[in-house]
């Protein structure tokens, strides 16, 4: 078979989730052929992943029949024929309702193929001389092979037709060993790390991946954002995501010196370190922001808005929020009035009611509350629907409440009467007080979670859930 010339770079799909088979352009003469084996940019624009490649090697093998495989590795894979024509088949060993699946085809230097993580790659020569090459996003060590799944060339439920019969072909001896498919364990997928476990939010992030293996929850105590050494001894090649539930929430004590500097400390100097980190291992970063970056002056906010905060506080998630917005992939999720496991304004109205107490409570800050659970879900939405990266708005849906209108539906709940709350303006309630300033609205615009196909529950349904 000859190389065809002036084919187009054009993309054909597998039976293999992710397995992508390239043509390429191959300009020939009278003195032989050239052809762009690797082109970022048009093959992104085509849809290949920027899988980053580090390290290109060449398999050269002198005879026809040299089999190799069946091979899947803990990296990606651009594969292609620099000179000659192979055989080449793959198997899907990932965890997962693809596995087992296999595809083969027979391809020259005018075609190369993406194969991702965990995909088993096996190719046998068809003509003497031929020359497989390996464009790879990790550095090939002796360590990594320790990774390597294996499934056996002449696999019975694969079935490959090999057109040269493997007692007729060159192999080694170690790939005469791999195991049979049912003996194979698959390769689990890179895990998700989420920072922060302990708090409300971790909380419901438990919950909402209870079961889920490849997710991994880090209280402080078990992993510090803050810490530099943290980060430092953690193989971060097994990961694909981390999400930060850690964050400095003490709003009023973020006013004094103390507070300051821990407040900057964690929603600032500890997330650029995360950043940093996601940056470097091209990992997905999903970082949770505040309404307070905002000054509360319109009526409502979009993700477009200029963040213009008016506390330390703010200021430290606005600076946090501008770290993580240079990390190529990245979500900031934006709350407001965060309601969870944990102390909170909504359970400390629930204690006053069951005591007696008759509150005052701003009437003049509007907006809506925040279940975790519902924050959670959203976090996952975005990560398992692959939304577009950038920053969402993710609040309780519903009509917007002050916080004296919340605290009387608690009151209501509890069966105290809604009439035992007093309305105070936030002059007035933090009169004499060390306070940080508040936004006086802080109402987010839902549109663009929602079209993603993510619709919170509204506010006043989830109290009902949360008071029982």
């Amino acid at each position: 078979m000859s190389i065809e010339f002036a084919k187009k770079l054009a993309t054909h799909e597998t039976p293999i989730p992710g397995v992508v088979v390239y043509d390429l352009p191959v300009h020939g003469d009278n003195r032989g052929w050239f052809k762009e084996n690797w082109q970022r940019e048009k093959m992104v624009a085509l849809g290949l992943p920027d899988f980053r490649p580090v390290q290109n090697n060449i398999s050269f093998n002198e005879k026809a029949g040299t089999t190799r495989g069946i091979h899947a590795e803990p990296w990606d894979k651009f594969i292609s024929v620099a000179t000659g024509r192979i055989f080449g088949a793959w198997v899907d060993l990932r965890e997962g309702p693809s596995f087992g699946a296999v595809f083969t085809a027979e391809l020259d230097a005018s075609q190369a193929i993406f194969i991702p993580r965990g995909v088993g790659n096996a190719f046998q020569t068809l003509v003497d001389n031929t020359a497989y090459t390996y464009l790879v996003n990790d550095h090939w060590s002796a360590d990594a092979q320790g990774k390597y799944t294996f499934l056996n060339l002449a696999d019975e439920s694969a079935a490959i037709q090999w057109p040269i019969s493997l007692d007729r072909a060159e192999l080694s001896d170690k790939d005469k060993a791999h195991p049979r498919l049912g003996d194979v364990v698959p390769m689990p997928p890179k895990k998700v790390l989420v920072v922060g476990a302990d708090g409300q939010l971790g909380r419901a992030l438990r919950a909402e991946y209870a079961g889920d293996a490849s997710v991994e929850f880090a209280g402080r105590r078990e992993f510090d954002i803050t810490s530099a050494e943290a980060f430092a001894h953690r193989d971060w090649k097994n990961y694909s995501t981390i999400i930060n539930a850690a964050a400095y929430t003490a709003v009023d004590a973020a006013e004094s010196a103390e507070g300051r500097t821990a407040a900057w400390d964690h929603n600032v100097s500890g997330v650029a370190r995360l950043a940093r980190t996601a940056v470097e291992h091209d990992l997905v970063l999903v970082h949770v922001s505040s309404d307070y970056v905002f000054d509360g002056a319109r009526d409502v906010h979009d993700e477009s808005e200029k963040v213009s905060p008016l506390g330390v506080y703010g200021q430290t998630k606005a600076a946090g929020d501008a770290v993580v917005s240079v990390v190529p992939k990245h979500y900031i999720v934006r709350t407001s009035w965060v309601i969870g496991d944990g102390n909170n304004f909504v359970r400390t109205m629930a204690s006053l009611a069951s005591r007696g107490v008759k509150p005052s409570v701003v009437n003049d800050q509007i907006g809506r509350l925040s279940f975790t659970q519902d924050i959670a879900a959203g976090i996952r939405h975005l990560l398992d629907s692959n939304a577009p990266h950038g920053t969402y708005n993710l609040s309780n849906d519903g009509e917007p409440q002050t916080w004296a209108d919340i605290a009387a539906d608690v009151y209501a709940l509890a069966g105290a009467g809604r009439d035992a709350v007093t309305g105070v303006s936030t002059a007035e309630y933090f009169n004499g007080k060390a306070a940080a300033p508040r936004p006086l609205n802080s109402l987010l615009d839902l549109t663009r979670i929602k079209a993603t196909g993510f619709s919170p529950e509204s506010a006043q349904k989830r109290l009902r859930e949360y008071l029982g």
